[in-house]
């Protein structure tokens, strides 16, 4: 007779994450998943010939580190070239296999994060020690570009520009073009200036394509049973946790949003029970970031109640945060089939 698993699963809420400007400053490379992403490793889709041009756009990029110098990044002097390049499109094209591609193509210092991570950098050591230790860089790469508030909007402005007179260069990916950065969710025509000026910094490269994730996958994120959920849970191997729905974004609103990566540091799996559709969007949008970090950490999820896909009630998926909702949604499909992990 075979004895029955004993894996006994933690709760999230009972972490209390860290992490200082130090850790963030080491937690500034791709997520593991991406850790070996190569130019040619990145497969662009036939039938959408844009991710092969914003393929060669990344490679031509690339080469600027190896022209000869004089004129802006090391070139000779000639046509006027942008500091930063810029991916847009949908989720699941592959953005970020490219961006880390190019992150690693790149020679000497170089940082990779997410948005929320370079603000929140700002905010653990200040912006004048921020600017002394990103400057000078070879690339800043910012993923997951996203601007949701005015006050992140001039940050972010005055990082970069800072960052490209010490003679960094940027590369960035979002699901929104930067001239298009906070429509729908505050008065962008109050801060048209300093948008205006992001857009400025960037050659704009637009990916279209279907969701890699979803290509061969179709229903829905998988919602257990309570007896199957303990089952499945009490098989996983490695560091589970199970948390009740509601007692999880409690712990989320605890915790800021770049310490995530924190909350499930070697995690391999996540236990959510009686999941329910959101009521309160400030849960939901921090539910994303933290779907996000999972994501990025390739973590299993194991949920009972309502569908994860299904969580994000249609006047939240009419708003101006849709395509977050969206990216969500396409990598809990992943994560609960096991597909993305």
């Amino acid at each position: 007779m075979t004895a029955a698993p004993t894996n006994s699963p933690g709760a999230l809420a009972d972490r209390r994450p860290t992490l200082s400007g130090e850790e963030i400053v080491a937690h500034l490379v791709p997520p593991r998943q991406f850790a070996t992403a190569s130019l040619d490793s990145y497969r662009p889709d036939r039938d959408y010939p844009s991710q092969g041009a914003a393929l060669a756009a990344i490679r031509t990029f690339a080469t600027g580190w190896g022209a000869a110098k004089g004129g802006l990044f090391g070139r000779k002097k000639g046509p006027a070239t942008k500091p930063g390049i810029y991916l847009d499109g949908g989720f699941g094209v592959g953005k970020t296999h490219l961006l880390a591609a190019l992150w690693h193509a790149a020679p000497g210092r170089k940082y990779f994060g997410t948005f929320i991570e370079f603000t929140a950098l700002v905010g653990a050591l200040g912006y004048q020690p921020t600017v002394a230790l990103l400057k000078g860089a070879s690339l800043v790469c910012i993923d997951e570009f996203e601007l949701d508030d005015p006050g992140d909007t001039r940050l972010m402005s005055r990082l970069l520009s800072d960052l490209v007179a010490s003679g960094s260069r940027l590369a960035a990916t979002s699901n929104t073009p930067p001239n298009a950065l906070g429509e729908g969710r505050f008065a962008a025509e109050d801060f048209l200036r300093e948008i205006d000026a992001l857009a400025a910094r960037f050659e704009i490269i637009r990916i279209d394509g279907l969701d890699f994730r979803r290509r061969d996958i179709e229903g829905h994120a998988v919602s257990l049973s309570n007896e199957d959920y303990d089952s499945q849970l009490a098989a996983m191997s490695g560091v589970v946790t199970s948390d009740d729905f509601d007692s999880l974004l409690g712990t989320l609103s605890k915790v800021h949003p770049s310490r995530y990566v924190q909350l499930v540091a070697d995690t391999d799996a996540v236990g959510i029970r009686n999941v329910h559709a959101f009521v309160n969007q400030t849960d939901a949008l921090r539910f994303v970031a933290f779907v996000d970090r999972l994501y990025d950490g390739q973590v299993r999820i194991l949920a009972t109640g309502e569908p994860l896909d299904q969580v994000f009630p249609a006047e939240m998926l009419a708003g101006g945060y849709r395509k977050k909702y969206l990216r969500a949604v396409s990598r809990m499909i992943a994560l609960t089939t096991g597909s993305g992990v």
